[in-house]
């Protein structure tokens, strides 16, 4: 009981800024409950170091070890640091600040971390998107690059920065203000309250600060997932029958900010994301699709805000013929139909999107006219659907950018809820979340897909009217998915998500990630992170045959042509009869050899390569941020008076009881 009670006397000593009331001191029964005494983990979500052929973006700690600063309010982007400070900073002075970061290095040498405080964001009709006006334009397929389809971007994230950068929770952010409060209102020069940051990456230690030299010393790993493509009805990839011409409706999964772990994307691009499933289920109770002139593919791609890693890879992979696209013929796709932002089509009574295209061709204006039939056909829903400006200089930032550069003639349209730019005003940043969207205009894109393009596969046969006015989508659907995909509850815990598969979070993220696998077997691949396999397995239900009895499964089938649906799922898994493949999606310019990730030279075959960034994430050990009371140098020297004057009575208390003691014992 004596050590017990030592340690809570020294404990009270040290730690007595930060310890509750009296009566708790008896908790601290060890060194861990000390520490938690003393030191508060702070709920985060970091900005990290990333890295491209040319250089570095993100934040990272500047050297090896944890940085200690105060605690520093900073009230308007005019405010002077006189020393090195951890900054609170207000979210809607963000962007103000980074850029001045950017631009003053005499103001950047004092900031030795920062704290986003989440409590709110004011200028909501000012924006906030931390990327390029015109996103990766280096990808456009046309000349003018300085056009901006991003009015709100101010690129701070594409910068770097050798200092960390949190953005607090919300119950984080209502504690460090109450303790950068309390160093306002101090006089005295101590106590003073700090945050520590552990935020070192293995770039920095390794000084490797590109990634070509990262992959070569193994400090990185690339930026990747896997990708997922479905056909429906499936494709019998041993029938000698002539191929049907493809039409492929695409969609993204993936989006960006400048907090990895806040990347939801809601409007940009998961409401596509949620059109293009709820679509697939709409046309999935169609009769008759097999008898259709064209065969409907949908793709999901995956990396598609760093480079469009997904839907090149994708291309490569038809070019090569890969297993991964066995079924598929780059010569037969012969349209192309995106579903871009969708989620804020809602306004003045109606719903309105806009197809936007690249040219003119018979092609792209039957695509244009069949999403007229297909508003037509919607009636009183009041779904519209308009040619994009013609004054626009092409075709948004979007995968089919990526079709148009490695085949002009391709015929393709954008569905997006803009005409010249953006309305999303908080695209690719971590405010793009389901407050941002609306899932009545979410359902009305979805119908209009889903009727557009069975006008379109239908071709050159007489229009059964009759199965085009019975394809309505489930609203219920649509409004279960952005709960699933954009919330954290109940998140990936849903329903829907849970009979397809186990999470491995409860919170949905659309950061991309990083490429953790050897891309060899990518039909059973040993990672895929939770959105692509929910995609893999949810298309692959919808495009199944038969929708009957099915055999139980836990893996791979052993009849051709199934696959196992929701093996995860213990007892659920069934085997059926479906063409849903993954695709891995990582650049194009990397090849992996001797179990290490190496840089080609730039392809001619491929016309993106000279202008692939090929993107990588650093390692790092740990990520933590921590506040605590810091004393003067006077305090800590009494302490460890007290310390030792406390354990030399101890000692000496002990000393004379051993002595009485003995004493007695002789006594008796």
């Amino acid at each position: 009981m004596a050590p017990r009670l030592l340690l809570a006397a020294v404990a009270l000593l040290l730690a007595s800024p930060l310890l509750p009331p009296a009566g708790a001191i008896d908790i601290l029964e060890s060194v861990p409950d000390l520490e938690r005494a003393m030191y508060l983990n702070v709920e985060n979500y970091p900005c990290v170091r990333l890295l491209n052929l040319s250089g570095e973006i993100g934040c990272s700690n500047p050297g090896r070890e944890k940085v200690v600063a105060p605690i520093t309010k900073f009230k308007n982007t005019d405010d002077q640091l006189t020393h090195l400070s951890a900054i609170l900073l207000p979210l809607e002075d963000m962007q103000n600040f980074f850029l001045r970061v950017s631009s003053n290095p005499d103001f950047a040498q004092n900031v030795a971390g920062v704290l986003v405080d989440s409590s709110g964001y004011k200028s909501k009709s000012l924006g906030f998107s931390p990327v390029e006006k015109f996103p990766q334009a280096e990808f456009a397929p046309y000349t003018n690059l300085n056009y901006q389809w991003n009015p709100a971007g101010s690129g701070i994230m594409w910068n770097h920065y050798n200092f960390p950068v949190f953005l607090l929770s919300g119950e984080s952010t209502l504690v460090v203000q109450e303790l950068a409060n309390k160093n306002i209102r101090s006089t005295d020069a101590y106590p003073v309250n700090v945050a520590e940051f552990d935020l070192v990456m293995q770039t920095t230690t390794f000084g490797t600060h590109d990634s070509e030299s990262c992959l070569r010393e193994t400090s990185c790993l690339p930026l990747g997932g896997y990708s997922v493509w479905s056909s429906l009805p499936p494709i019998n990839v041993s029938s000698t029958k002539p191929t049907k011409p493809i039409l492929m409706a695409v969609a993204s999964q993936d989006s960006a900010s400048f907090f990895r772990d806040q990347s939801l994307g809601a409007d940009s691009p998961i409401s596509g994301l949620i059109a293009l499933l709820t679509a697939v289920d709409a046309l999935s109770h169609v009769d008759g699709l097999d008898k259709l002139k064209k065969q409907l593919v949908f793709v999901v791609f995956t990396g598609e805000a760093w480079g469009y890693l997904g839907s090149r890879k994708f291309l490569l992979e038809l070019d090569v013929g890969a297993d991964a696209v066995k079924g598929l013929n780059s010569t037969m796709i012969e349209q192309v139909l995106e579903i871009g932002s969708v989620g804020k089509g809602l306004g003045q009574g109606s719903t309105t999107f806009f197809a936007h295209a690249d040219g003119a061709s018979s092609v792209t204006k039957e695509m244009l006219n069949a999403f007229q039939a297909a508003s037509d056909s919607l009636g009183s829903d009041n779904v519209k659907v308009k040619t994009a400006n013609a004054s626009n200089p092409g075709i948004p930032p979007s995968s089919l950018m990526a079709f148009l550069r490695k085949n002009a003639s391709t015929s393709g349209v954008v569905l997006e809820d803009f005409d010249s730019s953006f309305t999303n005003q908080f695209y690719h940043s971590h405010l793009d979340n389901s407050s941002n969207v609306n899932s009545s205009s979410i359902a009305a894109a979805a119908a209009l897909v889903a009727r557009a393009l069975y006008i379109l596969a239908s071709g050159d046969l007489t229009l059964d009217l009759m199965a085009l006015n019975s394809i309505k989508v489930n609203v219920s659907l649509v409004e279960e998915l952005v709960q699933c995909l954009l919330t954290c509850e109940p998140g990936l815990s849903c329903g829907i998500v849970r009979s397809f598969i186990s999470p491995n979070n409860n919170c949905p993220s659309h950061y991309v990630g990083v490429f953790l696998d050897q891309p060899s077997d990518t039909q059973y691949p040993g990672y895929a992170d939770d959105t692509s396999r929910f995609v893999w397995n949810f298309l692959a239900d919808r495009t199944s045959t038969p929708k009957g009895n099915a055999i139980s499964c836990t893996g791979r089938c052993s009849n051709l042509g199934e696959i196992c649906i929701g093996a995860e799922i213990e007892g659920k898994g069934r085997c059926m009869i479906s063409t849903t493949r993954y695709v891995p999606a990582y650049s194009t310019r990397l090849t992996f050899k001797d179990n290490s990730w190496h840089v080609m030279p730039a392809n001619a075959s491929d016309p993106m390569g000279s202008v692939d960034p090929i993107w990588t994430e650093s390692f790092w050990n740990a990520i933590g941020l921590q506040v605590y009371t810091v004393q003067s140098a006077t305090y800590d020297h009494l302490i460890l008076v007290a310390g030792v004057g406390i354990t030399v009575a101890s000692y000496i208390a002990i000393v004379v009881s051993r002595g009485c003691l003995s004493k007695a014992l002789k006594h008796d």
